[in-house]
């Protein structure tokens, strides 16, 4: 049923997850095990499948819909030891910049692999970014941009979080239509993600997460 869970998930069949959810329920399969053997290797999929262009955006986010669906039966009975987050990540369109398409991706494909996401939303001031870090202190802290125009509110974050002396607490992913691996290393980022395949997988190659 876990195998059916992930095709269903991956057709982003909401009614079916949902069904199958409950059932595997009821069939007394931890909720741990549904998130991690079910819901997880089906938003894999999904990520390869979106990196290959596969499939569209659309069909991303309904896979993504499938996924809350489950969660939101799930979470109420998760306890720490079932499902401990890979890492904490906050992630968000720096200032300036109102697109959030790609960061709602990021953000979907993340928490679809397990890792506890913070969406901060759009046109995100430095200052922000630097009170989630002091605050929440993330693993990974997130900054999207697609504008040209708006690489250098990337920079200014950067340059706040150097200036608030919390740089060096988290790690910074950067992504973006117009963000390239040059530019991340100019300005100090820690990762760069071309598309949100490519954030899940570096995400957990710098935590050292499976």
């Amino acid at each position: 049923m876990l195998d059916e869970m992930s095709k269903a998930l991956v057709n982003g069949n909401t009614p079916e997850v949902k069904r199958l959810t409950e059932e595997v329920l009821r069939s007394g399969v931890r909720p741990g095990v549904i998130v991690n053997k079910g819901l997880i290797p089906g938003m894999d999929i999904v990520g390869i499948r979106f990196k290959n262009k596969d499939i569209s955006v659309p069909e991303v986010l309904m896979s993504a819909r499938a996924m809350h669906a489950s969660l939101e039966i799930l979470k109420p009975l998760l306890s720490r030891s079932d499902m401990e987050p890979l890492g904490l990540i906050a992630i968000g369109t720096v200032k300036g910049d109102i697109h959030d398409i790609g960061k709602n991706l990021v953000g979907m494909m993340l928490e679809g692999a397990g890792f506890h996401v913070i969406d901060m939303g759009i046109d995100v001031p430095p200052e922000a970014f630097v009170e989630i870090v002091r605050e929440k202190k993330p693993d990974i802290l997130g900054l999207s941009a697609l504008l040209n125009s708006t690489l250098s509110s990337m920079k200014d974050t950067i340059d706040a979080l150097e200036s608030a002396g919390i740089k060096k607490e988290v790690k910074i992913m950067i992504g973006g239509a117009p963000v390239t691996q040059d530019f991340a290393d100019e300005i100090g980022a820690d990762i760069y993600a071309g598309d949100a395949r490519e954030a899940v997988l570096k995400s957990k190659d710098i935590l050292g997460a499976k």
